[in-house]
């Protein structure tokens, strides 16, 4: 009987110089350190022959165009000196994110359209060895009260075989380990508020308590077989996302008028108190929709569901690493 385990499991992942051609991810270069792993290694859109026989039964069905599907969680935390990229940077600009770099300041991934860049995947299932090619997908973020920060991962990408294999030693000193959401390392949810690239800071506006926030890309991510090319295209995004606010009565007024009035205003959080260590997300024109109370440990809070809006274009998300 075979003795495998899911936990022995290892992802590399390597951006792309042409699409859809193996850029050879290694595992001294481009390991990931992940959790919450999955694969579906064929997702096919199978072909039912259907055949009439002079009794009843199934037909095989053929195989038709395929992708592979992968998921994996990555924590999100900085790259242990400003102006490094972090070393999730790779997966970022997969999802649609440039990255640019400050020497000493910060690394700022900000998104773009069209999306060009790409990653090739080597996933290690023990033992046998996935590759996926032309790799996009999307991505969400949580940065919860009492948790870890963490980015979800998920990508379709391109059949690139399988093999029986097993990875090297895999160096993953890029990734730092992140502090929890708490208090004492993650400043108040600010609404208001401007974004100094040069510091980096937010400055002004008003900081709410709030249990953290949470937010998903909204790629939308397709598979499109061609006959003489099959690639992997993100056709468009919505950013959405929802958060949990402890608002005085008068506050709660407030943000019932602005809801109402359909009223756009940035959003912003900083986690992190050491530089090279820090991690902020902003966007710079936030809609609060849906109103909600709910009850955490006897408190009323106010909840909100998020839709981040491009303000001058390809601008509603940024995460600056710094």
């Amino acid at each position: 009987m075979a003795t495998r385990y899911i936990r022995n499991t290892a992802i590399l992942a390597k951006i792309e110089s042409t699409y859809g051609t193996d850029s050879t991810p290694t595992e001294g270069a481009n390991a990931l350190l992940v959790s919450n792993v999955s694969i579906n290694p064929l997702s096919a859109a199978n072909v039912d022959r259907d055949l009439v026989r002079p009794y009843m039964g199934a037909s095989e069905q053929l195989v038709g165009p395929a992708n592979i599907e992968l998921s994996f969680d990555i924590e999100l935390s900085g790259a242990g000196a400003a102006g490094t990229a972090a070393a999730y940077g790779p997966l970022l600009r997969a999802c649609g994110f440039a990255e640019t770099l400050s020497a000493s300041i910060r690394a700022e991934y900000n998104l773009v359209t069209p999306v060009a860049d790409s990653v090739s995947i080597y996933y290690f299932s023990d033992g046998v060895k996935h590759i996926a090619k032309g790799c996009r997908g999307t991505l969400s973020l949580k940065m919860s009260a009492s948790g870890r920060p963490v980015l979800s991962f998920k990508f379709l990408g391109l059949d690139g075989g399988v093999t029986a294999a097993s990875p090297s030693a895999l160096t993953l000193t890029a990734f730092k380990t992140p502090t929890v959401i708490s208090e004492p390392n993650t400043g108040d949810l600010t609404f208001g508020a401007t974004y100094t690239a040069a510091t980096p800071t937010l400055t002004g506006g008003t900081g709410y308590p709030s249990q953290g926030i949470e937010l998903d890309l909204g790629n939308a991510v397709n598979y499109t077989p061609l006959l003489g090319g099959e690639s992997v295209d993100i056709s468009q995004r919505q950013v959405t996302g929802k958060i949990l606010l402890d608002l005085t009565a008068a506050q709660e007024v407030t943000f019932m008028a602005s809801v109402k009035a359909n009223t756009l205003q940035s959003l912003g959080l900083m986690h992190g108190t050491t530089a090279g260590y820090k991690v902020m997300i902003f966007m710079p024109a936030a809609q609060l929709i849906n109103p909600s109370k709910s009850e955490v440990n006897g408190k009323l809070m106010i909840g909100y569901d998020i839709r981040a809006l491009p303000s001058s274009g390809n601008d509603e998300l940024k995460i600056v690493v710094h």
